[in-house]
């Protein structure tokens, strides 16, 4: 089959699509025929080398790329009940996997996967996973009683906008910050309240709700500048994505990391279904063309999401 892998680490431009050997499923394991795999920004991160200089991942002679994949499935291991051609969709949460989603083919443990509904178009079902899982664990740990105030920034992203939309389905307030371009798309996936990216964040969440808000989902990572809204003895969940930032006036920081949860992504796969949450694609690509697309993600402005078929 065909794969992409990074291996020299210098960019979109370094990216490698090789041939290996057909991956073979284990126990509790399926193989999946690629359909569609959303790229998203850690895997910018793996090409361009800053994961390993971060720290967060340790350095390898190949690293697999992609976490998001739709498709159907083509073989199974021993002790797997779903039958082959199953149109499912899963994430591949390991960093240090020498071959992930951006190939032909890719082997996940079941427990990782979600089967797709007839009707739901698997490239929208790729988007799915990595953002909607880490907006949706966001939106759990955060524990709100319906009715409360939820600050989210970088309401237009990825995570953003499902945590938008999660949030109103929870029967929270959502005030939403973006770019100001942005504003009819946050307010049409449920934003009450929008303020710009380029406004007084911390004043006009004040002027909308005096106390600060209950919660905050702070998907573009302002940290400290956004804490700011929150009420004392409020609730802030901060992506594993910087350094955990301190707790004032009683808040409590909830450090957000994202894991393969199939229980969960069956949950999302539903309210997707349902009409809940929107999955836009802003762009479909070959695993050929893969550092284009990498390099317009790269570049930032990009409102849906963007997806290899191989």
């Amino acid at each position: 089959m065909r794969a992409l892998v990074a291996r020299r680490l210098e960019g979109p431009d370094s990216l490698e699509l090789i041939e290996t050997p057909l991956p073979e499923p284990g126990r509790g394991q399926v193989r999946i025929k690629v359909a569609a795999a959303a790229i998203n920004p850690v895997d910018v991160l793996v090409a361009t080398g800053d994961l390993v200089r971060y720290g967060i991942a340790v350095p390898r002679e190949q690293f697999g790329i992609g976490w998001d994949v739709a498709g159907v499935i083509d073989a199974t291991g021993p002790g797997v009940e779903l039958a082959v051609g199953t149109p499912v969709v899963g994430l591949a949460d390991l960093l240090a996997r020498s071959l992930k989603t951006h190939a032909e083919y890719v082997v996940l443990n079941a427990d990782a996967i979600a089967v797709v509904p007839e009707g739901l178009d698997l490239v929208k079902a790729s988007t799915l996973p990595l953002n909607a899982l880490t907006a949706m664990k966001a939106i759990r740990r955060l524990q709100l009683a319906p009715g409360g105030t939820v600050l989210v920034t970088g309401a237009a992203g990825g995570v953003g906008g499902f945590a938008v939309e999660l949030a109103k389905h929870f029967g929270q307030t959502v005030i939403a910050t973006a770019g100001e371009q942005d504003e009819d798309y946050v307010r049409r996936i449920g934003a009450d309240h929008f303020v710009s990216r380029t406004d007084d964040l911390i004043a006009a969440v004040h002027a909308i709700v005096p106390a600060g808000v209950d919660a905050l989902v702070d998907a573009a990572v302002l940290e400290l500048a956004a804490q700011e809204a929150v009420r004392s003895g409020g609730q802030h969940a901060h992506l594993l994505v910087a350094a955990k930032p301190p707790a004032l006036r009683g808040i409590t920081v909830h450090q957000i990391a994202v894991h393969a949860d199939g229980v969960e992504l069956a949950e999302l796969v539903r309210l997707t279904a349902a009409g809940v949450l929107s999955t836009p694609v802003a762009g479909t690509y070959t695993l050929a063309d893969a550092a284009t697309a990498y390099k317009r993600l790269a570049k930032g402005g990009v409102r849906g999401r963007l997806v290899l078929i191989p």
